[in-house]
């Protein structure tokens, strides 16, 4: 198994950070702006992703199956990209030097691909969109995100 892995300071309390990562708000306010579902443990949340023009680029069903509060919080793939189904999200957040610390996961994947590269990539530049909307009110969520290659 592979995973992808992250650690990134955000300059805000964990509360601030935990509520971008748990709420259907927040959540389309760094990752993509297409968002609905049920927060709750249990729930499953539907991220679509849009080219600027409109055209469809892709889906994502993520299970939230774990949060604990300020702490936690871990989804499981249910629905996407082949590579992705049966991965784990995890973001374990912890407040050190006047800062929340998040260490994020994306977790067992069945092998390294391309693809495992260009979402790892993703993930980097998403993970600056949630610092960037935590700490200054404005995100960048697809699809007004940072292009990196031909597959975005």
């Amino acid at each position: 198994m592979v995973d992808i892995i992250h650690r990134i300071g955000i300059k805000s309390p964990t509360t601030q950070v935990y509520n971008a990562l748990t709420s259907l708000e927040g959540l389309g306010q760094w990752w993509t702006d297409e968002v609905q579902g049920e927060e709750q443990v249990g729930g499953k949340i539907e991220f679509t992703f849009r080219a600027e023009t409109g055209q469809l680029r892709g889906k994502m069903v993520m299970e939230v199956q774990e949060l604990n509060a300020q702490k936690d919080v871990r989804w499981r793939c249910l629905d996407g990209p082949a590579e992705w189904i049966g991965t784990d999200i995890t973001f374990q957040l912890s407040p050190q030097d006047n800062q929340t610390i998040l260490l994020f996961g994306h977790r067992n994947w069945r092998e390294a691909v391309e693809f495992t590269s260009h979402c790892s990539m993703k993930w980097a530049t998403f993970l600056l969109s949630l610092r960037e909307y935590v700490e200054t009110g404005k995100g960048k969520p697809s699809p007004y995100d940072l292009k990196i290659d031909n597959w975005n």
